[in-house]
């Protein structure tokens, strides 16, 4: 598989994009809205703590108070596997059975580090194990043991990786052995390690003073991370799109990784880059819900704060003979969009997916195994749950940030996310309610209603038929505004208690109006 990376930078805003055989496969935004909070590790201060949830909740000077879980007081075991002088399954053993009260109080202050950004109602997830990321390694300071990363599949690397962990890991801390490090030698570890323990020494200097809440060590801008986390021995070429951000690149490469520097090459103009591999299409289609397949199918996206709904429609695609066949290709094709889809967007936690319905029982094995295959590309962990008694498809990726539309996207002002708003007869029917209650509450002459043209043209159809009719059920005069920049959930009801006032608003009005005759 062919990897490139494209930086785009301008006027402070980063944009990165990871590019897979000709198709964008991630996507990396940073400004000053959005930065990476990831790994950043503060001094705080206990706020509350709740025995119930087993959870305290930890002030680190962020709008929302962090939450730590009882079982965060140790390490997360997910992605690696463990071997050393701890024993990964008691130390689990002892996560379940731990109770935050007994180590955690109320105004107690706290080293933490934020294992996942704030996302939604929720504030940053945080953890007490403090652990530090390098080109092949992590640095676990407060733990003593050795892991070596699942992504690492063969058995005889996996051994020789652990020993060479063992020779080159400082005293009394443990260390990760990352997917990079595959095929390295002990020599190529030594100033990544040593980079991360003088890392872990200035953080532990920076806790001993100074006021609380605050921030002891922040994780790597986006480049940094791009340099260490994505440009491996895969990445055929990285683009940069000026002589600043180049400069950047070229020296954080050179302290990382001096020999992938022929690598980075600096490529046009701002955004030229962008265009060049169609990235910008790629951004824009990863925010829509619906996504076309190649053979005329389609899949539908629905997130909400605690899963994602993915819908699988054969759409234009009527397949040739077999109807069994045309299902399953284009559940199999779903499979694999899917896959990407959850990479491009960096849509985590619960997955349901609704393939169409298939009665061949191998067919549905079939389709399972594409999107496990389909995943393994991911640099989040995926799991694929199986098949519901339903039919549906249950997976889980790892979230620690926001979604890319939580990034590019706001939540609409007028329907508040939801994606909905009512509709005219509705609030026609609301307006109506209102000139009821307000004629008798008191007596009005007349009332003027500013709405949107949509909500009011049953009244002011047929030479304002209905709103004649209207006018004398309610004994008021009445007066039709419409405004088309007005939005369709919006309206004004102005009361006029005498003529005069009606007169100074016909006046003053530029709109069009609809006047019902003085009710004598």
């Amino acid at each position: 598989m062919e990897k490139k990376i494209v930086i785009d930078k301008i006027r402070g805003k980063t944009r990165v994009a990871l590019i897979e055989d000709g198709r964008v496969a991630e996507i990396y935004n940073e400004d000053e809205q959005n930065q990476r909070l990831i790994g950043s590790v503060y001094r705080g201060k206990v706020q509350n703590v709740l025995q119930g949830m087993n959870v305290a909740f930890v002030d680190i000077g962020h709008e929302k108070n962090a939450f730590l879980y009882a079982g965060d007081i140790n390490t997360d075991h997910e992605s690696f596997e463990f071997s050393g002088e701890e024993n990964p399954a008691s130390r689990e053993k002892q996560q379940k059975n731990l109770h935050i009260g007994d180590h955690i109080k109320i105004g107690q202050e706290i080293t933490v580090q934020i294992m996942k950004e704030a996302i939604g109602t929720k504030g940053a997830r945080v953890s007490t194990n403090i652990t530090l990321p390098g080109k092949y390694v992590v640095l676990l300071p407060m733990m003593n043991y050795i892991g070596v990363s699942h992504k690492i599949n063969s058995e005889a690397e996996r051994v020789r990786l652990r020993e060479i962990a063992k020779k080159v890991c400082p005293p009394g801390v443990g260390m990760i052995m990352r997917t990079q490090a595959q095929g390295k030698d002990e020599d190529d570890f030594a100033d990544d390690i040593q980079y991360l323990v003088e890392q872990w020494n200035q953080i532990k200097q920076s806790e001993r003073k100074g006021k609380v809440p605050r921030l002891l060590y922040k994780d790597e801008s986006l480049l940094n991370y791009v340099v260490r986390d994505l440009f491996g021995d895969d990445v055929s070429e990285v683009f940069v799109n000026s002589d600043e951000t180049y400069k950047l690149v070229y020296d954080i490469t050179s302290s990382i990784a001096p020999q992938q520097l022929k690598r980075i090459k600096r490529y046009g103009s701002q955004g030229h880059s962008f265009m060049k591999y169609d990235i910008e299409s790629a951004i824009n289609g990863a925010v829509r819900r619906k996504v076309w397949l190649e053979n005329g199918g389609y899949i539908i996206i629905d997130n909400t704060e605690a899963l994602t709904a993915i819908d699988v429609n054969t759409g234009r695609y009527v397949g040739k003979d077999d109807i069994n066949e045309t299902i399953l290709n284009t559940n199999i094709q779903a499979a694999e969009i899917i896959a990407q889809q959850l990479r491009l967007r960096d849509i985590g936690g619960i997955v349901i997916i609704d393939f169409i319905d298939m009665v061949v029982e191998e067919h549905k094995q079939k389709v399972i195994d594409a999107l496990k295959a389909a995943c393994k590309n991911d640099r989040s962990s995926v799991t694929v749950v199986g098949m519901t008694h339903l039919g549906l498809v249950e997976l889980t990726r790892k979230k620690v940030k926001k979604r890319l539309s939580s990034v590019l996207l706001n939540p609409c002002p007028y329907c508040n996310g939801t994606g909905r708003v009512f509709s005219e007869a509705v609030i026609l029917e609301a307006i109506e309610k209102e000139l009821k209650q307000q004629t008798e509450i008191r007596s009005q002459w007349g009332f003027a209603v500013e709405a949107h043209p949509s909500v009011v043209k049953d009244w002011i159809e047929e030479d304002c038929k209905v709103l004649y009719v209207l006018s004398n059920e309610l004994q008021v005069n009445l007066v039709v505004a419409p405004d088309e920049n007005m939005h369709v959930e919006t309206y004004n009801i102005i009361p006029f208690e005498t003529q005069a006032e009606y007169d100074v608003y016909i006046t003053n009005t530029r709109e069009r109006l609809y006047v019902t005759p003085v009710v004598n």
